[in-house]
């Protein structure tokens, strides 16, 4: 979604797990090798667009091995829960933030 902030990840292929999925998304997108076993479920995104149905689940990666770096040509940020409310993001990411920042105000961040 041009100009938005998202999440880093993608579609996954026939035969892929969600966790492989997103594996293979973040060696793509941004150079890093992510385990499976390094992946915590967190919160899912439901969200009905004018033209399809977003199911995304979401998942916390704590460790990686390589340096991050932007591949596809965007932009990319950290940023602490508090400032996440300031970049625009598709719909479907927002109730997320929200997760996200109750998370982070109980100490898990």
């Amino acid at each position: 979604m041009a100009g938005l902030w998202e999440f880093p990840g993608g579609k996954v292929e026939a035969g892929e797990s969600p966790q492989v999925a997103l594996a293979r998304e973040l060696k793509e997108e941004l150079g890093v090798a992510v385990a499976e076993a390094d992946m915590q479920a967190f919160s899912f995104a439901s969200h009905a667009y004018e033209t399809f149905h977003l199911l995304m689940p979401v998942f916390l990666v704590r460790r990686w091995q390589g340096e991050i770096k932007a591949l596809e040509g965007q932009q990319l940020a950290w940023v602490s829960a508090a400032e996440i409310r300031s970049y625009p993001a598709p719909e479907a990411d927002l109730p997320l933030f929200e997760r996200f920042i109750d998370w982070s105000r109980a100490g898990h961040a």
